[in-house]
């Protein structure tokens, strides 16, 4: 097998909207689920291989190991160029881990420089002057402020950054991308004689990110959010290694019966939640129940059997931020994020058990903890959902060996009727 373009997403939904992006572009990809610790099988004719971490809140030197692991067995793949991909809303903390792994992965492919860009104009994520926008909040304004892993309360990616690594962070400004990818190309080759190691580059539009792709054909390495995986695939084409009218998105027919998971507490998947409650039959998952020793993935696998053969339903821990506040005051983050990924996990695998062929995931802990449960090794992506959220089917379910369609949503992502929609882009 050889792969063109090796990518290393630091969590599960991420890695899926990364996949998802590079098979909206021509790329044929497969999601694996870690790294794979004995043969697996592909399939014939990948172009692209996206390995999946937990290493987003993980400590620094683990998210470090993990990743040059993921780069060794990518490199043993053939991949011709690199992408570490991390949020759109560039979740860290001064300490880590995007800098840390960035220049672990630099140092072990002798690369001297490298770009920042978590830019994903399609979901409103935006960068002008080194600041990273949310709509038209400041990232320092907006909801990531109170995220309680990673609380984003500065919006320069250039301090951000700086402040995790050992190398200098520079800046590619939007008067310089509006000018096309020679242009950057000449500036990134100015800031690299003048001993920077980063350029965070700016990015409005996906026109941005095509100029941005196109002058990173060099890059052996490229970090960035999963937008600027639209920018990459045409390097390919022009060096003749992939065909321009590749169809890559396709996948087999799928049955089965519906459910959707939430664990994510993001204000998107709130409001999708809503809207999937005033339609659909709901359980709520609360974690006090799950801390006091109660069989609630029981209780709610019972609910769900005299009910999921008339339609989705919907199994949810989502949260309002006051009630999530009070969760963590009296059960702490960790042990109340524990507790509710693994319920959600074993309901997941219970529903699957119960006939269960169709199954959208909210959260990117929680669809790590799902495919884990569902002994889920890799995804053949498939049609797009919405920007960065497509279809996938496993490629190893060791519940049950039926096909089965998973759509893993990052939290931010998606429109309010996402849950109510998502059903019509898969084939039956």
């Amino acid at each position: 097998m050889t792969v063109l373009l090796g990518c290393i997403a630091d969590d599960f939904t991420g890695g899926t909207d990364l996949a998802g992006m590079l098979v909206k572009s021509g790329m044929r990809t497969v999601h694996l689920i870690g790294v794979p610790q004995d043969p697996i099988d592909l399939g014939e004719n990948i172009d692209a291989v996206v390995i999946a971490l937990k290493s987003r809140t993980t400590p620094v030197a683990e998210a470090v190991a993990e990743s040059l692991a993921a780069l060794c067995w990518l490199q043993q793949a053939g991949c011709r160029q690199f992408y570490f991909k991390y949020c759109s809303t560039f979740d860290s903390t001064p300490g880590g881990n995007i800098g840390p792994v960035a220049e672990a992965l630099m140092h072990a492919l002798d690369s001297r420089f490298t770009i920042a860009c978590p830019a994903f104009p399609a979901n409103g994520r935006t960068i002008y002057k080194g600041h990273l926008f949310v709509g038209d909040l400041l990232l320092s304004e907006s909801g990531m402020r109170h995220h309680p892993l990673t609380p984003m309360t500065d919006s320069s990616l250039v301090r951000v950054l700086q402040a995790q690594i050992k190398g200098k962070v520079g800046l590619t400004e939007y008067s310089t991308v509006l000018k096309g990818e020679d242009a950057i190309r000449a500036r990134f080759k100015a800031l690299q004689a003048a001993g920077y190691n980063f350029a965070v580059v700016d990015a409005l539009s996906n026109d941005d990110l095509m100029s941005i792709g196109a002058a990173c054909t060099d890059l052996a390495l490229v970090t960035a959010g999963s937008g600027l995986a639209l920018g990459l695939p045409q390097n390919f084409r022009r060096a003749g290694v992939l065909a321009d009218d590749q169809v890559a998105d396709s996948l087999p027919p799928t049955g089965g019966l519906r459910a959707v998971i939430a664990g994510s507490c993001s204000l998107a998947t709130q409001g999708q939640v809503r809207a999937m409650r005033e339609v659909h039959p709901s359980f709520h998952i609360d974690p006090f129940e799950l801390a006091r020793g109660r069989d609630v993935p029981g209780a709610a696998l019972d609910w769900a059997a005299s009910r999921i053969k008339d339609g989705p339903l919907l199994i949810y821990a989502t949260a309002m931020p006051e009630a999530l506040q009070a969760v963590h005051a009296l059960l702490g983050a960790e042990r109340a994020g524990r507790l509710v990924e693994e319920a959600l996990a074993a309901i997941a695998r219970g529903l699957v058990e119960q006939g269960v062929g169709k199954l959208i995931v909210a959260g990117g802990e929680t669809s790590g903890a799902v495919v884990l449960a569902l002994g889920v090794r890799g995804l053949r992506i498939g049609p797009e959902i919405d920007p960065g959220v497509p279809w996938t089917t496993a490629i190893s379910n060791d519940t049950v060996k039926r096909p089965l369609a998973l759509a893993l949503k990052s939290g931010n992502f998606g429109t309010p009727d996402f849950f109510l929609k998502a059903w019509s882009k898969l084939a039956s």
